[in-house]
C-alpha cells in the first residue's frame, strides 16, 4: 500500500482494489493506477485511519535506510573474504581495507538498525510483543552477538575460518530478519485493539426453599 504523508488531510483519497495503491482522487483524473496500470474504475474511496504523527515517523524511512546500511556490510564481509581466498594477490590492500572497514562498521550499523526497528515496531503496532516482532528481536540479538564477536576476534589483514564462519552466521541471521521484515513492510495497526476479557459465567441462583409456617398453638 502506498501512503504519502504529505497528502493534505482534507483531500479525498482513493485506493486501487487489486494492488492497494493509495493516491489523491484529484490526481486520478480518469487515468490508470500508477502501480499496476489497471483502469480508474477499479478504485474505491479510501479513508486513512492512521494518525498523522505515526505516518510522519514511518514516512522518514529511518528503519529501512538503517537496514540497507547494515545489510551492505553483512553481505560484503563473507563475500570479500572468500574472494580474498580465491584471489589472494588481487588488489590485496584495497580488499583488506574494505573488509576491515565493514567489520568495524557492522556492529555500529546494527545498533542503529535495532533502535530504529524498535521505534518502527512501536509506531506500527504499539507493542513489541507480537510473534513476528519477538522473532525479529531474537535474531537481532543473535546477529549483534556474532558481529561483536567478529569485531573482537578478527585481526586486520588476517581472516581465518572463524572470521568467515561468524560472518556467514551473521549473514544467515540478516536473511531471516529480511524475510520477516518483508512481511511487515506494508502492515500497520490503525488503532489500539483491546482484547475483550471473557465474561465469567454467573453461578446459577440457588433454589429458594419455602420455610414452613409454624403451627398454631391453639390446634
Amino acid at each position: 500500500m502506498h501512503i504519502d504523508f504529505f497528502m493534505e488531510i482534507d483531500e479525498e483519497l482513493v485506493r486501487c482494489r487489486p494492488c492497494g495503491y493509495v493516491m489523491k482522487e484529484s490526481e486520478l483524473n480518469g487515468g490508470v493506477c500508477p502501480a499496476c496500470g489497471l483502469p480508474h474504475n477499479v478504485f474505491e474511496p479510501y479513508r486513512e485511519r492512521v494518525s498523522a504523527n505515526r505516518l510522519f515517523i514511518l514516512s522518514l524511512d529511518i528503519h529501512p535506510i538503517a537496514i540497507h546500511l547494515s545489510q551492505t556490510f553483512v553481505g560484503l564481509i563473507p563475500l570479500l573474504i572468500m574472494f580474498h581466498y580465491v584471489f589472494p594477490g588481487y588488489r590485496e590492500q584495497m580488499i583488506h581495507s574494505v573488509i576491515d572497514f565493514s567489520i568495524f562498521m557492522l556492529p555500529l550499523s546494527l545498533i542503529l538498525s535495532t533502535i530504529s526497528g524498535i521505534v518502527d515496531g512501536l509506531t506500527r503496532f504499539k507493542t513489541l510483543k507480537t510473534p513476528l516482532l519477538v522473532s525479529k528481536i531474537y535474531y537481532s540479538i543473535a546477529i549483534m552477538i556474532f558481529s561483536f564477536a567478529q569485531w573482537f576476534t578478527s585481526t586486520p589483514g588476517e581472516y581465518d575460518l572463524i572470521t568467515l564462519a561468524l560472518s556467514g552466521v551473521s549473514l544467515f541471521c540478516a536473511v531471516k530478519l529480511g524475510l520477516m521484515g518483508k512481511k511487515l513492510l506494508d502492515v500497520i495497526l490503525p488503532g489500539t485493539y483491546q482484547i475483550r476479557k471473557k465474561k465469567k459465567a454467573k453461578p446459577a441462583p440457588r433454589p429458594v426453599v419455602p420455610i414452613p409456617k409454624a403451627e398454631s398453638l391453639d390446634d
